[in-house]
């Protein structure tokens, strides 16, 4: 499983692992993918340092990159407070009622955290500034194409640059701008994704972008069938993500029974794509939390990054009760494979054993 993409970044397979634990992203880099750390739940920028520097002393020296969250449109700024000022009383008390109604129990005193500032471009530019002290190869972009001196500036200092992208005119505006990786994120992946199912949206931005420019197929990848499946289509390489909430690893950063209970539990069809998690459409576990929302006296969601600090104390609220039927978790489609919880470096060894089964079944067709 060779593609060019793996002597450009100095890896063993074309497996890229978004994750938001550090734990996960070093073990993928040390079995020969290339680890992804997701900068967006770093409030502190100190946090995120010593984070990035664990991962320089942690990956036996292979190389990682680091995901950011910035819009080329810079939004509203402010601190959490500031913000929060800016919230409508009725979706507080939306939020409340809800909880309430759930038996999701308040917190006690001093315990959980504020909403995640990672949002905000001015965070995002912080996470850029202390990413460039280390040694990243990649610098993602979860929110398309990074404004040109993002871009400019990774590339001084020899760091490509990723976008992800949902449809193949947003992929074109990417490189454009000079951004060197295209992710085309499809319908099925967890987190923030467009409309246009994999199938269909990775050839169309491999033939809109040309042969220079590398693609990653994205959405609904967790297994070596499907990464065979992508590279046909025309990807390099795959960008995977929530497979990898299954493993021993993750738990590093999120021990919750619930989480796992309610993973391993679910098939296919048990998500929802909806804007009560960040503000921008992504898809998360289908749970009463999300059907609350889809109600008819449900306020719309807000715009990022509003509604993330809106449910932030509730997102608190909902992992602490330790309830599979109320969690919020942003995950895939590929959600109903992800039946147990396994170390990386075995998911790693199926997902390449599996490609090379299926190159070979393929071959027999000719």
């Amino acid at each position: 499983m060779r593609t060019p993409l793996c002597e450009e970044f100095g890896i063993e397979y074309p497996i890229f692992a978004f994750t938001p634990s550090e734990h996960v992203a070093a073990a993928v880099s040390r079995a020969g993918g290339l680890g992804v750390l997701g900068c967006v739940r770093f409030n502190d920028t100190d946090e995120l340092e010593k984070t990035l520097s664990w991962l320089d002393d942690n990956t036996d020296g292979k190389p990682y990159g680091v995901d950011i969250v910035m819009p080329m449109k810079i939004p509203t700024e402010g601190n959490s407070i500031d913000l929060g000022a800016l919230i409508p009383d009725e979706h507080k008390a939306f939020v409340d009622q809800t909880l309430l109604k759930l038996g999701v129990p308040p917190l006690p005193e001093g315990e959980g955290r504020e909403g995640v500032l990672g949002w905000l471009h001015s965070v995002a530019r912080s996470h850029l500034d202390v990413a460039l002290q280390h040694r990243p190869v990649l610098i993602a972009n979860a929110l398309g194409s990074p404004p040109v001196d993002v871009i400019e500036k990774c590339h001084e200092h020899g760091i490509k640059v990723a976008a992800l992208a949902g449809a193949a005119k947003h992929a074109l505006s990417h490189v454009s701008n000079g951004v060197d990786i295209i992710i085309a994120q499809g319908y099925e992946a967890g987190g923030h994704t467009g409309e246009i199912a994999s199938m269909v949206l990775t050839p169309d931005i491999v033939d809109a972008v040309g042969p220079d420019v590398p693609v990653l197929g994205a959405g609904g990848i967790g297994s070596g069938r499907q990464i065979a499946a992508s590279l046909a289509l025309g990807a390099q390489g795959v960008w995977t993500g929530s497979i990898w909430l299954g493993t021993e690893e993750y738990k590093n950063l999120a021990s919750n029974d619930a989480w796992e209970t309610a993973f391993t539990r679910a098939t296919s069809s048990d998500t929802v794509r909806t804007r009560i998690y960040t503000g921008k459409p992504a898809r998360l576990l289908k749970t009463k939390w999300t059907e609350a929302w889809a109600e008819e006296d449900a306020p719309a969601p807000l715009p990022m990054p509003l509604q993330n600090l809106l449910v932030a104390d509730a997102h608190n609220r909902i992992n602490a009760a330790h309830d599979p039927d109320v969690i919020s978790m942003p995950i895939g489609q590929i959600v109903g494979r992800m039946n147990e919880v396994r170390p990386v470096a075995e998911v790693i060894a199926d997902l390449v054993a599996e490609f090379d089964e299926t190159v070979r079944r393929l071959d027999t067709l000719r």
